[in-house]
């Protein structure tokens, strides 16, 4: 009887070392593909600085515009910023535009020019000559859909980042997020960064830090009134830059204080002082002076505010060795003079802030230290 020979089975067990190398070399080569996408989406991308000048038409200047402290330049500064960006975030080049800035508005005979720097990442294929020309084509046809005025821009010009640092450290009210024209971070109740408050000052008595103080030139600092009333002898005050209060970055001595002669130690009313160092202070990235407001500014109820400083995180706690900061609103002096809360010692001079569930504020502690 015909019976048909065995057919060999095709289906047989993989060498399970066949299995393992297979397995590592599929992985190998993903991390191979991945490792290049990242180098292209990421360390590929390098940052490309603009400055130009724009002639504002349509708007006379005035010494509003001098300041960026000023509701004038604030307000023509953020409009000349979000038209630049509608403008490029609307084009081709909507996703390496990063930012716009104003940094200064001045005169020219008589037209207003806002000087402004632009951040773009291109990589590093890309031709920096046609990018520059493209920026500058855009640029020019950029639409002027304000009714209050019209800009004419004028050359583009390669800078560095080194050259936006010099330009922003001269002017007031730069934090380090803005010279590098990131995204600013949001913050609350937590420790600071180099930079976040480039004005922030630890004024320490015999290398003990006592009270804050904000840096406004070079050589002058504005603290409180009551830090000095104990501790009067110039020579005996050192200023520190950064945030660390025991590794500054700058270490400064005092040569005058000034306090306000209409100080009131009972109702703390002009509780002002100015404390003159004894020599300039270096301006740098993490270093420079704030904007002084305006003498006439009115600063709403329920506008947000930051509290920066050394001081306790608990009451009758001691000071941190690191420059904290926490977000706070304006709140009305009726509300803070009410019974239940400061009882009419809120003066017209002074500010209330805080938030309604607390345990956010400036906490002085019991030897004075804020």
């Amino acid at each position: 009887m015909y019976r048909p020979a065995r057919v060999a089975s095709a289906s047989r067990s993989l060498n399970p070392y066949v299995v393992f190398f297979v397995v590592v070399a599929v992985v190998a080569i993903l991390a191979v593909i991945i490792g290049l996408l990242v180098y292209f989406l990421a360390f590929d991308q390098k940052p490309s600085f603009y400055q130009s000048s724009i002639q504002i038409l349509g708007v006379q200047y005035s010494d509003e515009f001098s300041s960026p402290a000023t509701e004038k330049y604030r307000t023509l500064s953020g409009n000349i910023e979000s038209m630049i960006t509608r403008t490029f975030k609307e084009s081709d080049l909507k996703n390496q535009f990063i930012k716009a800035h104003v940094v200064k508005l001045r005169q020219s005979g008589n037209d207003l020019i806002a000087d402004i720097v632009m951040k773009f990442t291109f990589t590093r294929r890309n031709n920096e000559a046609s990018m520059k020309r493209r920026i500058e084509s855009i640029l020019h046809q950029m639409p002027n859909n304000s009714e209050d005025f019209e800009i004419t821009p004028t050359q583009l010009i390669t800078i560095t980042g080194q050259d936006t640092v010099q330009l922003f450290t001269r002017e007031c009210g730069v934090r380090s997020g803005l010279i590098t024209l990131s995204e600013e971070r949001i913050m609350g109740g937590s420790k600071a960064e180099e930079g976040d408050w480039p004005w922030q000052v630890s004024l320490q008595w015999s290398s003990s830090h006592r009270c804050g103080g904000a840096l406004i030139s070079n050589r002058w600092i504005l603290s409180a009134a009551h830090c000095f009333r104990s501790y009067s002898e110039p020579r005996q005050w050192i200023a520190t830059f950064g945030t660390s209060t025991t590794s500054p970055q700058q270490r400064v001595g005092v040569t005058r204080i000034l306090i306000h002669d209409n100080y009131n130690p009972e109702t703390h009313e002009n509780d002002i002082a100015l404390v003159q160092l004894d020599r300039e202070v270096t301006y740098t990235r993490y270093i420079h002076r704030v904007c002084l407001p305006e003498a006439n500014q009115v600063i709403s109820p329920g506008s947000t505010a930051y509290v920066t400083g050394w001081g306790s995180r608990s009451y009758s706690g001691s000071t941190v060795p690191e420059l904290e900061q926490a977000q706070v609103n304006i709140i009305s002096n009726n509300i803070c003079n009410a019974p239940a809360g400061y009882n009419g010692a809120v003066l017209s001079g002074m500010l209330c802030a805080g938030v309604p569930q607390g345990g956010v504020d400036a906490c002085q502690c019991c030897d004075e230290h804020w």
